[in-house]
């Protein structure tokens, strides 16, 4: 009887000690990644691939919405998406301190400032062309001659002009309205211009004098930054990404916010 309740005491204690070592870890993963509180995540508010704002409510919807509140969910902490406008303001965001984390493309330059997680979104990139453009794929644009633009220092930006052997990249300084691309790409003002195809495929879709290279010629990681130095916290950011990804949560808010031309990463290998 003795050893019955002996035997009864030390689980209860093992259990309670297991609770209390959860709740431990769960704390100082949560002061980690929101040390005021709240978990601050920028994220680029014009990028539908990443998400869309409600202009008249404020709200975001779509694969960062939904990754971010199963994170905080995980961690048991509230969370703020704030958007912002092209990759530099995300970056300063989380420079400056007014962001935790922060939702971007992983490119070279970038991680000179920010340090990366593993990537959550593989998004390929390809180029945007009037419908009867002779440019059938990516190759065909790297000819002297072509005309190619894409937004300053996005991840398109930066891979061609490494990349590119016989013409270059006209950088401009923010995306142009679809019909003010589709403009200059049927007057013969631009030949292609790069971006993500899941952005391509929805401006083609509205309007047909515009069309899809077939091929990519890139795919970039979207991935979580943080300030840089932190590796306890970038290793904790991969480790819920890693059990996340193991799901099907990704896939399932792909879907449903009707996405094209984006997938899922997988999680690291163990």
């Amino acid at each position: 009887m003795r050893r019955t309740i002996l035997v009864f005491t030390l689980s209860i204690f093992i259990a309670l000690s297991s609770v209390a070592t959860t709740a431990q870890n769960g704390g100082a993963a949560a002061a980690t990644f929101a040390p005021t509180g709240t978990m601050r995540v920028a994220f680029l508010g014009d990028n539908p691939a990443l998400g869309r704002m409600d202009p008249k409510t404020g709200v975001a919807t779509g694969p960062v919405a939904d990754l971010v509140k199963e994170m905080a969910r995980r961690l048991g902490v509230p969370y703020k998406l704030i958007p912002g406008s092209g990759g530099r303001a995300v970056m300063d965001l989380l420079k400056s301190g007014a962001a935790d984390v922060g939702f971007l493309a992983y490119n070279a330059g970038r991680a000179m400032e920010v340090d990366f997680s593993e990537p959550w979104l593989l998004m390929p990139n390809t180029y945007l062309v009037a419908a009867g453009s002779p440019l059938k794929k990516v190759a065909d644009a790297d000819r002297a001659g072509v005309h190619i633009a894409a937004v300053k220092n996005d991840t398109q930006d930066v891979y061609l002009s490494a990349n590119l052997k016989n013409t270059k990249v006209d950088a401009v300084a923010e995306m142009p309205p679809p019909d003010e691309l589709e403009r200059r790409l049927t007057t013969g003002a631009l030949d292609a211009f790069a971006t993500n195809r899941q952005r391509i495929l929805d401006i083609a879709a509205s309007h047909p004098k515009l069309r899809a290279i077939a091929d990519n010629f890139s795919v970039a990681g979207q991935a979580i930054a943080v300030p840089k130095g932190n590796a306890a916290r970038l290793e904790g950011i991969n480790r819920l990404l890693d059990e996340i990804l193991a799901t099907d949560l990704v896939k399932s808010s792909i879907a449903k916010a009707g996405l094209n031309g984006v997938d899922a990463a997988q999680p690291r290998k163990r």
